[in-house]
């Protein structure tokens, strides 16, 4: 299938460490259709061999499994154009459309590696420039929008070009092996779904925890906040497919339908209930691995006094019948104690018990990184006499190990879905409006009032009531069980 993938930003950060890096991943294993063309556009004066030498350059930045070597990066090159382009010029667009025309590939993908402030305009010049014919894809990369209006008006602009079908928003989450695991896990295994339900599971917690601070993206960071960083498109995603109800087919708007449901069901937040239930916080000086570390306020680019959260706990409920009352614990963090991300899904204690000792509940750990497996917990007895009391075991599957050829990573999975015209593993729009309509009453909350902020130290666990946002209905953090 021959296809033209053009990057918007091709020489940003995210073009360059994250999807280069992916599609030579996905060259290499043989898996990116041939007769294909990259073309990176942004406003720098370069021809195709100064932006290969650039890529080239940058490929020593990557971890040394995943570098080329020099014959293979001749091969990759041989791939990649360059054109310089002015986003708001419609000249430039217009010679965007020629470049394409010269063979009209079966598909074009036009990937938007930009800030989304300049979705609308991109899209808006694509559709004038007639480019967003049938063979048209366009990728929007996270974070889609500021706020509810931002992502309405985003979406707006997208769906007066391009049809719903031709708009992939993509959530490099929902690339990850693990993730595509959790809908394996439900629905192509008959073990858990009779349990999967409010009478056998007492709490669901999602974790997604980064050891490293904001870095050099101080000034991005601080407009954004890990509320609308993690929880708003990461972690909701992960809650809807724990919670979903199985879709009819394995078809995308099937998915997607009872996603969206998910997503409608959850608990509306109150200016109560967000001073109840969320949490949020800022990591102060600290060490990490040994090392001290800065705190927030400190980083680089980020403004003195700043209330912006790099920590968020909230609890939620899903209002159906199947999870009416299961309690959804959300975290997420910079400078956490690890970089750990898991779904954990507690089941309730056996309700008679008749042997000595622990009566720990069972637990079900999925584990996204930086392991990629999954963790069943159990108790079971030691055989060394009457009496004796139970102890706890767990089986453990790696994905690595039970799948030891090379596996796909997200952004490359998700690349292929896009040149494939796969919208799986995309969101919908109505999805992430809604996502974004359920966050805004705790934006409006924090917006009025910034004297709930907690300070954490750098390489704890977050705040301490965090911990206290979970026990005080019995329950605990996985680490702290």
């Amino acid at each position: 299938m021959s296809f033209d993938l053009v990057f918007f930003g091709g020489t940003g950060d995210l073009t360059w460490r994250k999807l280069m890096p992916a599609l030579f991943q996905a060259f290499r294993h043989g898996k990116l259709p041939p007769g294909g063309r990259i073309l990176a556009v942004a406003r720098d004066e370069r021809s195709d061999d100064d932006y290969r030498a650039f890529i080239r350059d940058r490929f020593a930045e990557v971890e040394q499994s995943k570098r080329p070597s020099d014959d293979e990066f001749a091969r990759f090159a041989a791939l990649l154009h360059y054109r310089r382009m002015d986003l708001s010029q419609p000249s430039d667009y217009a010679g965007l459309k020629a470049w394409l025309d010269e063979r009209s590939a079966e598909t074009a993908v036009l990937y938007l590696a930009t800030s989304p402030h300049l979705f609308p305009v991109i899209c808006e010049q694509l559709g004038a420039a007639g480019l967003n014919g049938p063979r048209v894809r366009v990728v929007l990369e996270k974070p889609l929008g500021h706020d509810l209006a931002s992502a309405q008006e985003i979406n707006r602009v997208v769906r007066s070009v391009f049809s719903e079908r031709q708009a992939f928003r993509i959530d490099h989450y929902l690339g990850k092996p693990a993730v595509q695991n959790v809908m394996a896990l439900r629905f192509a295994n008959a073990l858990f779904e009779p349990l999967w339900r409010r009478e056998s599971i007492s709490n669901i917690q999602i974790t997604l925890a980064e050891s490293i601070g904001v870095g050099t993206r101080g000034d991005f960071y601080d407009r954004t906040g890990a509320l609308r960083d993690m929880i708003q498109n990461h972690a909701l995603q992960l809650l809807t497919m724990i919670a979903m109800e199985p879709p009819s087919t394995n078809d995308a708007d099937a998915i997607r339908d009872e996603k969206l449901k998910v997503l409608k069901s959850l608990k509306p937040f109150t200016p109560a209930s967000v001073a109840r239930d969320v949490l949020r916080g800022q990591y102060k000086a600290g060490t990490v691995d040994g090392r001290p570390v800065p705190g927030y306020l400190d980083e680089t680019k980020v403004p003195r006094g700043s209330t912006t959260e790099t920590f968020v706990a909230l609890r939620t409920e899903v209002q159906n019948w199947r999870w009416a009352g299961v309690p959804f614990f959300l975290r997420t963090g910079k400078r956490l104690a690890a970089r750990d991300a898991q779904i954990v899904v507690n089941f309730r204690e056996v309700p008679h018990p008749i042997f000595p000792g622990t009566t720990r509940a069972n637990k079900l750990v999925i584990k996204l990184q930086p392991e990629d497996g999954l963790e069943l917990h159990l108790l079971a007895a030691k055989g060394s006499g009457q009496g004796d009391s139970l102890s706890p075991v767990f089986l453990d599957l790696d994905f690595d190990k039970a799948f030891p050829s090379e596996r796909v990573g997200a952004y490359e999975r998700l690349l292929l879905d896009a040149i494939a015209g796969r919208l799986n593993l995309f969101v919908r729009s109505d999805e992430q409006e809604q996502a974004w309509r359920w966050v805004e009453p705790i934006l409006d909350s924090w917006a009025q009032d910034s004297s709930d902020l907690k300070t954490y130290a750098a390489g704890s666990w977050g705040p301490p009531a965090a911990s206290a946002l979970v026990a005080r209905e019995g329950f605990a953090w996985a680490e702290e069980q």
